[in-house]
Order: structure tokens, then sequence, then C-alpha cells
């Protein structure tokens, strides 16, 4: 484990990698079900509304812009976010779905030809396994 410095707080903590702290995780969480809420009860607004209304700033509503976690219904008219490659307007994320494809290629091809042949076995990491999870902020849980 490293002492590293929160990215947000600036206090120290121990981490195998993650540059924010518990708390401040935690504090990104809370934010996220907030704006989600108000997104779900208000749509269409824009982000300037929506870090007026729930106190959220909009620096923490673009890291969860950025992360996946929440999606802008038109990229160009908020002109926020945009492909870090090819500077193309995105709608949530950091890269737009074409670079992301040749960046995944480029590294599939990467890899496979650095990799020795193994012998088969049962991998727990097959398709089966590797679905990937997200949250779907148009869907609320209800009480």
């Amino acid at each position: 484990m490293n002492i590293v410095q929160c990215k947000m707080c600036k206090k120290p903590f121990q981490t195998l990698g993650n540059k924010t702290c518990p708390d401040c995780l935690h504090k990104i969480d809370q934010d996220f079900f907030t704006v989600r809420d108000y997104i779900y009860d208000n749509p269409n607004s824009r982000i300037d509304k929506v870090s007026e209304e729930t106190g959220v700033d909009k620096a923490t509503i673009l890291h969860l812009l950025k992360e996946g976690r929440l999606t802008l219904d038109n990229p160009d008219a908020e002109g926020l976010l945009s492909c870090e490659v090819c500077k193309k307007p995105i709608n949530t994320g950091r890269m737009c779905d074409e670079c992301k494809g040749s960046v995944a290629s480029t590294m599939s091809k990467s890899i496979q030809g650095k990799k020795s042949p193994e012998p088969e076995s049962k991998d727990i990491t097959s398709s089966k396994y590797n679905a990937k999870m997200h949250t779907d902020i148009s869907r609320r849980k209800q009480p």
C-alpha cells in the first residue's frame, strides 16, 4: 500500500491505486444519486440548472459525465464533452465510439502479439463472467 494525497480534498490516505480517498468517493456517490434523482424528475435540464438546484458543483457533474455515470442528451448543445482523441462532441465518457474501437483494436493486436500459448484451462474471466455493469439514470429504484 502507498500513501497518497487525495486529488479532491488533498488529505493523505493509504491506497492500492485509487487517487481519491474513501470519504470523497462516498461524497461523489451521494452527489450522483442527488443529480440522478433531479434529472429523473426534471428531464432535459441544463447542467447550470442541475448544479444550482441540487447544490452539486459543475466540476462534480462533469466528473460524473466523464466517468460515464451520467449522459448528455445532446452533446453539441452543451459543448462540454469532447473525445480526448479526435475532439468530436460526445455525450458521456472520455472517447467517442470510433476512437474507443480503434484503441481497443490496437491494444488487442498488441496483446496478441506478446501472448505466449497457454494450455487450455477453465477460466473465470471468460465472457460469461466478464459482463459489464452500468447505471441507467432513466430508471430509478422505487421505494
